[in-house]
């Protein structure tokens, strides 16, 4: 896969899980500002929340893989241990909730 291509696949990946968040927390903040639904609300909420962390994992994901599939050890090993870091995160910071 050429440069411009995985740039293109990146841009589609990235956009599309801020539209989803996006979505996602309107229609979650909407359905909580108007008092309907509250638990639907915070799921909604939640899971915009989630979205919006896991865009950037999806990045070093692809990354990672197309590393993988070039045999560019040194690249893979730093989005791996990135991968790691951000999981890791995000696992925490669920645990602390």
């Amino acid at each position: 896969m050429s440069a411009s291509a995985l740039d293109r696949h990146l841009g589609t990946g990235l956009r599309a899980g801020v539209i989803v968040s996006a979505i996602l927390l309107a229609v979650g903040l909407l359905l909580n500002v108007s008092g309907l639904r509250r638990e639907t609300a915070h799921a909604l909420l939640n899971a915009g929340l989630l979205a919006l962390m896991a865009t950037p994992m999806l990045r070093v994901g692809i990354s990672a893989v197309e590393y993988l599939r070039q045999r560019d050890w040194f690249f893979f090993a730093v989005c791996m241990v990135v991968l790691l870091v951000l999981v890791t995160t995000v696992i925490s910071a669920l645990a602390m909730r």
